[in-house]
């Protein structure tokens, strides 16, 4: 390769990622799913299209589709929020092994009868897109800028995050599978062994790696720039271990950015927003590679194959496959349509593709061509459709003040405590707010206000303005409610919270009784001294999440806020006549 080649190929990728940037842009103005606009334009940039790069060397696309997957997962565990393991760990899990186990199955025997395949190439074909795609889930969830139920948002990232080591098995053991001649036996050894380490070992490494790495990240002094950097290198390090180990790398990564991004650290913000830039660097680079791979003539004969796998598996597969994952679980039928629609295939299964290639197996590219096939229509179908979709099921919430820009440093010897000084703006609930009535939790602390640069006296109550920069010691819990406080706020938020949660407000302690007198319902007499909380915690399974609402006669109840398990406030609306 020539040194002029090289600058040639730097030019051409550079070229490429400010397109996808700008493309962006656009995706966003006609609703088009940014994956979709990445794999795009790789395609156009590809043999058949414009640019005329031939790339087909299955072994680099291996290679560079891991890191950059790995990075992606990383950011969405640094993304989980410990509090979303409340309502959604199990039901994760659940779908994350039988969910997929089950799609595989499904979408395998479809495929063997489609194809006039064996069965053991029929399953392998349903194992490579079993599982749904961490890189698309989280970068559409993102972009749509929906704001989902918690129990519902919760649950897909998490099944995103931690479903690939069960397809990863089931690909292997199916790829295994094929190249024994004898298959009883050792293939059910094979089996065994695979769930074992894929599991086993992925979950040990990555809580093992999460600690020590968290550790290191709160001890380690360090110029401020070097933590997002060590952050990187220890997830990809744990990362590496795990896969040598023949563990699940995926599951090891995403535990360990759960791990770090649920620990109070310092330059915690830093390290996240570098993160988020590497995750849509690498969504940008492994799409657009994953678009170089394709030849799109190739595609052609396989389109109506294609059409009926895709088929079964986005309306008969998935949808059983949750209904299935989430029956213990008593979720509201229409959360359950949205998850199955959600099954979002991307990169995951392209990469799987590789598989049966690099183990030397027989028609390898058909795998391949199939499965690049699929992934465009559930890009294009699901992808273009999932804003439409939560609105429908009414799964979406009215959108929410972002959190307000904020400077905090955490306390060396005290990591569950915060100075954080925030500026108050006109369109704040702050703004004329008087320092006493600061939500302060126990643990937390006023120390002042810096007013026109100097720091004024704390000793004395006063009323907070425009520009000022308000000094707070405070704990980690308490900084929801700050944030809050110091919030934008504006009337057209305002307007959809008030159309959405009702224009009453219920004291949660209420009894059940009293409110089906005063708005004219007959109740069960056994509900009639529970509190409006209890009957919604009840009617939920304990699990109740903003957003979840109860029709009781001409009302609708409707969960406003809550802390923990705590129903804090409820919403009233009154409903037209059934």
């Amino acid at each position: 390769m020539t040194i002029e080649l090289i600058y040639q190929y730097i030019f051409g990728g550079a070229v490429l990622a400010f397109l996808c940037v700008i493309a962006s842009v656009f995706s966003r103005r006609v609703g088009a799913p940014l994956l979709l606009v990445f794999l795009l334009l790789g395609m156009l940039a590809g043999e058949d299209g414009f640019g005329g790069i031939k790339f087909d060397d299955f072994s680099q696309a291996f290679l560079f589709g891991n890191l950059a997957l790995a990075i992606i997962i990383f950011d969405g565990g640094l993304g989980t929020r410990k509090d979303s393991f409340r309502v959604s760990l199990k039901p994760a899990l659940s779908l994350a092994t039988i969910g997929v186990f089950a799609t595989a199955a499904i979408t395998g025997l479809a495929a063997q009868w489609i194809l006039d395949l064996s069965w053991q190439e029929g399953l392998l074909i349903g194992a490579i897109v079993g599982s749904t795609d961490a890189a698309a889930v989280f970068g559409l969830l993102r972009t749509a800028g929906l704001e989902l139920k918690e129990r519902t948002g919760a649950t897909l990232e998490i099944e995103s995050g931690s479903n690939d080591p069960m397809a990863i098995f089931l690909t292997i053991t199916m790829v295994q599978i094929l190249q024994l001649s004898n298959s009883d036996t050792s293939a059910g050894w094979t089996i065994v062994q695979e769930l074992v380490s894929q599991l086993g070992l992925g979950i040990a490494i990555g809580l093992a790696g999460g600690y020590f790495l968290t550790l290191l990240l709160k001890e380690l002094q360090l110029t401020p720039s070097l933590y997002p950097l060590l952050t990187l290198a220890g997830g990809l390090s744990i990362f590496g271990a795990a896969t040598i180990l023949d563990g699940s790398g995926f599951l090891a990564i995403f535990i360990t950015g759960a791990m770090v991004g649920n620990t109070p650290l310092p330059f915690s913000n830093d390290v996240r927003r570098f993160h988020d830039g590497m995750a849509w660097l690498s969504q940008i680079g492994m799409f657009v590679m994953l678009g170089l791979l394709i030849t799109p003539s190739n595609l052609i004969p396989i389109i109506m194959p294609a059409l009926a796998i895709a088929f079964v598996l986005i309306f008969i597969a998935r949808p059983l496959a949750v209904w299935l994952s989430l029956l213990p679980f008593h979720f509201p039928w229409r959360e359950q349509v949205f998850i199955g629609w959600c099954g979002l295939r991307g990169a995951v299964p392209i990469i799987l593709a590789l598989f049966p290639s690099l183990a030397g197996l027989e028609h390898t590219q058909t795998y391949f061509e199939l499965v690049f096939f699929v992934v465009l229509i559930s890009l294009v179908l699901q992808g273009w459709t999932i804003a439409p979709i939560a609105k429908w099921m009414q799964i979406e919430l009215p959108p929410s003040n972002k959190e307000p820009e904020h400077q905090h440093l955490t306390l060396k010897h005290d990591q569950d405590k915060e100075l954080l000084i925030y500026s108050v703006v006109a369109e704040s609930r702050a703004a004329g707010l008087a320092t006493k009535n600061l939500p302060m939790k126990e643990g937390s602390q006023f120390v002042g206000i810096i007013r026109h640069g100097i720091l004024i006296d704390q000793n004395e109550e006063q009323t907070l303005t425009n520009d000022d920069q308000v000094v707070i010691l405070s704990s980690t819990s308490a900084k929801s409610a700050l944030g809050r406080v110091f919030a934008k706020t504006s009337s057209s938020t305002s307007t959809d919270t008030t159309y959405f949660f009702g224009e009453f407000a219920l004291n949660p302690d209420a009894k059940l009784f009293d409110i089906a007198q005063a708005y004219g319902f007959k109740t069960d007499p056994t509900w009639g001294n529970v509190s409006v909380a209890q009957f919604i915690v009840s009617q939920f399974h304990g699990k109740p999440v903003i957003g979840d609402h109860v029709r009781l006669g001409p009302i609708k109840l409707i969960v406003k806020h809550i802390e923990g398990d705590h129903i804090l406030s409820v919403g009233l609306k009154l409903q037209p006549p059934e």
